[in-house]
């Protein structure tokens, strides 16, 4: 039996070579061959998110208000003509001002049946400004800046012609509020600049051939700005995607059809989400952005956004699917997409982040949310009896941040070759000293480090507090690159890394290698 044959070196004649790869800036792939990947990728990036130049540990949350009763499933913001904004949050049959922080106080909208709110804010050519928000069980709840309205047929503002408590979201396309109700495809609208009114519709029954009812409507803006290329759009619960053009739907020369695209189905009500002056669509086989739908004469799966981690999110689709809490999610400030994905409802969910920039994925996981929302620029979100603030420190919610990153598969320029894997060290910039554990991966194996990674925070000390040779003082950014012994024998590695954190900004920009070349392997 032939077996891999070692050469032994001449005397005096250097047998270890050195290789370093960069860190994982191409982002979490869930696509690719294991044997084909680019150096770039990571097949495991979870807590870190993929930045331009290097990878970041992600930051985490705190808790901003305390003592709800139930599971959050709602984070609805009203954004007043003033720039200030209100964060309101639904839970246990009530809604709460989740503006400041603090324990929760008393319920500003009680006796509701269902916390999954959609909302959309209104300002109407007066100067009133609404915060309109649907559940499809509960009559619509609307909040104008001072005090709270039930709408029902006989309220004011009143909507008329259909039951109130069937609408279960709304869109504003062209001055007018757009209403979508349960199980019907049937889309209503209001008089212009009105949130109230005469319910008139559109029918999509002859249009929409593959039947279902109407996930949810949005508005394409064409040039990022309202204007004549402004396009109303509905998806459909079969995955069909139903736009038109035009100003008035009740006049056949101001409104027209554009056309009609079958893709994957929706997963979710909150399966729109508006991206510059695009709409992105989340179904089962992942988030595509409406403009590459509409120019494609076929619907092609790469236009995706997902396409990179695309076996990833089928099979999340495939399983998860009919749980509450899908999303997608922006946040500007971060550049970043955040995809929400509930493993489990209310205790355990994940989220799929990419890098709106670089096109890069990476995976979070130990943030327990069921929504999301905004407030001043800064991202929230609803859990079991908290509303959270996220991406501001670095812990969650003072525990640590674990992280496990395993990058793609690399011959090291020789493949068919064995190699010695003797040592590595990662190139690690932080603002204190993580617990950091490396080695490698050989041939394929999927082998998590051993051994337990223990982490302790420490506080830096207090300029004229702290004693001197007793405090640890805090400093910028600290090159850490230690070696580490690894011992992996095989054609091919792969780099295997666990970080624990807390209150540490941590940054990976890439990994040094010292191996040895053995035989061909007969």
């Amino acid at each position: 039996m032939r077996k891999a044959l070692y050469r032994k070196a001449q005397r005096g004649k250097q047998v270890s070579q050195s290789y370093s790869l960069p860190a994982p800036v191409g982002g979490w792939n869930a696509r690719d061959s294991a044997a084909n990947m680019s150096e770039l990728d990571a097949t495991i990036l979870v807590n870190w998110f993929p930045d331009t130049t290097d990878v970041r540990v992600r930051k985490g949350y705190a808790d901003h208000v305390t003592g709800i009763s139930g599971q959050v499933e709602s984070l609805m913001v009203y954004n007043a003509p003033d720039g200030t904004s209100t964060m309101f949050c639904a839970a246990g049959g009530e809604i709460y001002d989740a503006t400041s922080a603090g324990a929760v106080g008393a319920a500003v909208v009680t006796g509701q049946t269902n916390d999954r709110w959609q909302d959309v804010n209104f300002t109407i050519s007066s100067g009133a400004s609404y915060l309109c928000n649907f559940n499809g069980e509960d009559s619509p709840q609307y909040w104008n800046g001072s005090a709270w309205l039930t709408v029902t047929g006989a309220s004011s503002p009143a909507i008329t012609g259909i039951t109130t408590s069937t609408i279960v979201s709304a869109e504003v396309h062209k001055r007018r509020m757009w209403l979508v109700v349960k199980d019907s495809l049937d889309a209503y609208y209001l008089p212009v600049d009105s949130v109230g009114g005469a319910a008139k519709s559109i029918k999509l029954g002859g249009i929409a051939t593959d039947g279902g009812f109407i996930q949810q409507i949005g508005t394409w803006t064409l040039d990022a700005g309202e204007g004549a290329d402004d396009y109303w759009v509905a998806y459909t619960s079969e995955g069909q995607v139903v736009v038109y053009k035009g100003t008035d739907p009740s006049s056949s020369s101001t409104w027209s059809l554009h056309g009609v695209w079958h893709i994957a189905e929706p997963i979710g009500r909150r399966c729109m989400m508006k991206y510059n002056g695009d709409i992105l669509l989340l179904g089962v086989s992942g988030i595509i952005p409406l403009s590459k739908l509409i120019v494609s004469a076929s619907t092609d799966p790469n236009v995706a956004i997902t396409e990179k981690i695309n076996q990833a999110m089928t099979a999340a689709s495939g399983s998860y699917r009919n749980n509450f809490g899908w999303e997608t999610f922006l946040y500007h400030q971060g550049d970043m997409v955040i995809m929400n994905v509930p493993v489990q409802e209310g205790s355990d969910q994940e989220q799929y982040a990419m890098n709106t920039i670089t096109g890069a994925w990476g995976r979070f996981k130990g943030i327990e949310a069921n929504c999301w929302g905004m407030l001043d620029k800064e991202p929230y979100f609803g859990s079991n009896g908290n509303v959270s603030k996220f991406w501001g420190n670095t812990s969650d919610n003072g525990a640590n941040i674990t992280t496990d990153l395993k990058q793609a598969e690399n011959y090291f320029n020789s493949r068919g070759r064995l190699k010695y894997f003797k040592s590595l060290r990662p190139n690690i910039s932080a603002d204190g000293f993580p617990a950091v554990a490396a080695g490698m991966n050989c041939d394929f194996r999927d082998t998590p480090i051993s051994g337990n990674v223990s982490f302790s925070s420490v506080t830096a000390g207090v300029w004229d507090s702290g004693l001197w040779d007793t405090e640890q003082w805090g400093a910028g950014l600290l090159l850490l690159n230690d070696w580490q012994t690894t011992g992996c024998v095989g054609t091919s590695g792969a780099l295997r890394m666990t970080t624990v954190s807390a209150n540490l900004e941590v940054r990976f920009a890439a990994s040094d290698h010292v191996y040895e070349h053995g035989g061909v392997i007969g």
